[in-house]
């Protein structure tokens, strides 16, 4: 098994020598001062190492069991997630209101990679848990909010999220769930949804279901869907449990990965449910979990691709294979480890200098949606609704594809499942595919997102780029190694946008073929605006002979960055460029 180190220090100079969050006027992390985050990360990362980690390979290999109706997790997986629980974790973003701590989200977002990289079936469950609490506090009645949400912030309740059915996924106007009102002012619920994440365990006493149904005689297609909150058990007037609701589990789903988070079938049967939000709006009221779970989603790219960069990394340092050249930069070792060869190197800087600009996209955004969410600030809301596709697919994309890396790096040992390696390959994968799938990622981002509010988040964000070219020339160092690279790079993503604007107006599959590869181009983009950033400050500190070590490898890890990795948007480019043609002139009877 591997062993796992929570990059604490890693964190520590995102928030406060990078961002330098509790130096934002007026901002809610004016008072998480470095003396009090640090000891939390901590204590976070002995749990992530400690607790968490030992139960992931278990929850591998004996996964989920259905026996009469009932699910049972993994051995192992009650006592974590009660540690987890005891210590309040799952409630560190979540309103005092409720329990909550009201901890800000940037905080918790650094937990959560720690707990998603030591076992992320685990985390699953808290991660949908929140999500559930966030839609109900931003469209329940009073009561609802009362009835549910002190449980689901000390998570005695647990929740999921019920969208797709056999017939349908991501076209949501053809569910069949129905939802029939009652005389007393509720809902019975009826149908099935499928590849339900957490659809049922023994974790916790109760599981709130949001569900998406459609009431009789409501329009059509998306514009017809309603929300409801189906409780496992119902809850009494005193608000404890009361009977058992008509639901339950078809079947467990048979996966690839993630084998210790439980993917049902989920049957509904003249369920109770309640309404949650104003009827026929109940898509706009999911897209507050949607969101907040794609973000998550990002997060569990990124948290495997960690833990298998340190276990390859590991690995390379002590495996013994081949002869190093006289002139490498490693010959004074005893032993020639694997990490002395070049490739093997290249292979891991890969994983490094993608995993720290990544981290550094998560901290970033995660700081956006705080402002949003704590403000008025509409400007931080519409960058973020920009963000989230990029960093959702971008980021799980990327996780998968250095997962794999890092099993290259093991050779035959990364195939052997006694390694573990083809865990995190196997548990990564599903990134890409669950809450709307990269694809369809790339089209919201192509169709929807670019020209939201007549673009004026994509063109402020843009501007926000060249304006720390323009400011940051003067280094020759920065200038040369990170600059000149980021505005060539900053020149191809404009290009890409005329594209779009002059051919994919009248020919939207002009902009719709190029749609994957153009936001793979932003994300490339985007990670270079944060190794520049990082360089920037690298530098600084190195002047200050601050942390020597630290800083130097940020920055040599940032100069591979933009080397070997940014130059991507060539490519990129190239494609969207490229336009529909190559993609659409096969008859389709010739595939």
């Amino acid at each position: 098994m591997p062993r796992y180190q929570p990059p604490i220090r890693d964190f520590i100079f995102l928030f406060y020598e990078l961002f330098e969050i509790n130096k934002r006027n007026g901002s809610i992390f004016s008072e998480y001062t470095r003396d009090i985050i640090e000891p939390i990360l901590t204590e976070a990362g002995k749990i992530a190492s400690n607790i968490i980690l030992p139960s992931s390979v278990i929850g591998d290999k004996e996964g989920c069991k259905l026996n009469e109706g009932k699910v049972k997790t993994p051995n192992g997986f009650k006592e974590a997630f009660e540690h987890i629980v005891s210590g309040e974790w799952p409630s560190l973003n979540c309103d005092p209101k409720y329990g909550g701590q009201g901890i800000p989200l940037t905080i918790a977002t650094a937990v959560g990679e720690f707990f998603g990289s030591a076992n992320v079936a685990l985390y699953i469950y808290h991660v949908l848990s929140h999500g559930v609490y966030s839609t109900i506090k931003a469209h329940g009645t009073e009561k609802q909010k009362q009835d549910f949400l002190p449980n689901l912030v000390n998570s005695s309740w647990t929740g999921t999220m019920n969208l797709t059915e056999p017939q349908c996924g991501t076209d949501l106007g053809l569910i069949r769930t129905k939802a029939v009102l009652t005389e007393k002012g509720d809902y019975k619920i009826s149908g099935q949804k499928i590849w339900i994440s957490a659809g049922d365990h023994d974790l916790s006493e109760n599981i709130i279901h949001l569900v998406l149904a459609k009431i009789p005689g409501s329009p059509s297609g998306v514009k017809g869907i309603s929300l409801f909150i189906v409780p496992k058990f119902l809850i009494d007037k005193d608000k404890k449990f009361g009977l058992r609701n008509n639901v339950s589990v078809g079947k467990l789903e048979n996966k690839m990965g993630i084998h210790g988070n439980a993917t049902c079938v989920m049957d509904y049967d003249e369920a109770t449910g309640y309404l949650l939000g104003p009827k026929n709006k109940g898509l706009s009221c999911m897209f507050t979990m949607m969101n907040e779970a794609r973000h998550a989603v990002g997060m569990q790219g990124l948290s495997q691709a960690e833990i298998a960069y340190q276990y390859a990394t590991q690995f390379s340092k002590e495996r013994i294979q081949g002869t190093p050249l006289k002139n490498n930069t490693q010959n004074s070792i005893a032993e020639p480890t694997i990490i002395c060869h070049p490739d093997v190197r290249r292979m891991l800087l890969d994983q490094k200098s993608f995993i720290e600009g990544a981290r550094a996209f998560a901290i970033w955004s995660s700081i956006l949606i705080d402002d949003a969410n704590h403000s008025s600030d509409e400007d931080a809301k519409g960058l973020v609704s920009l963000l989230i596709p990029i960093f959702k697919a971008f980021l799980s994309d990327k996780g998968f594809e250095y997962t794999v890396l890092a099993q290259q790096v093991l050779g035959g040992a990364g195939y052997i499942e006694d390694s573990q390696m083809s865990q995190f390959v196997r548990d990564s994968r599903i990134a890409m595919i669950y809450e709307g799938t990269n694809g369809i990622q790339a089209i919201d981002l192509v169709a929807r997102k670019l020209s939201a509010s007549g673009g004026k988040y994509l063109m402020s964000l843009i501007t926000e780029i060249n304006e720390f070219i323009n400011d940051s020339q003067n280094n020759e160092t920065l200038l040369n190694e990170f600059i000149l690279p980021l505005k060539s790079a900053v020149t191809d993503l404009e290009s890409s946008i005329d594209y779009f604007l002059n051919n994919g107006l009248t020919e939207p599959n002009n902009a719709l073929a190029g749609a994957t590869d153009f936001l793979h181009l932003f994300g490339h983009v985007i990670l270079g605006y944060l190794w520049s950033q990082i360089a920037k400050k690298a530098l600084f500190k190195l002047n200050e002979n601050s942390d020597v070590g630290f800083f130097e490898a940020k920055l040599i890890t940032g100069k591979f960055y933009m080397k070997r990795s940014l130059p991507e948007t060539k490519v990129r480019l190239a494609r969207v460029l490229a336009g529909q043609n190559s993609v659409m002139e096969l008859n389709q009877d010739l595939f």
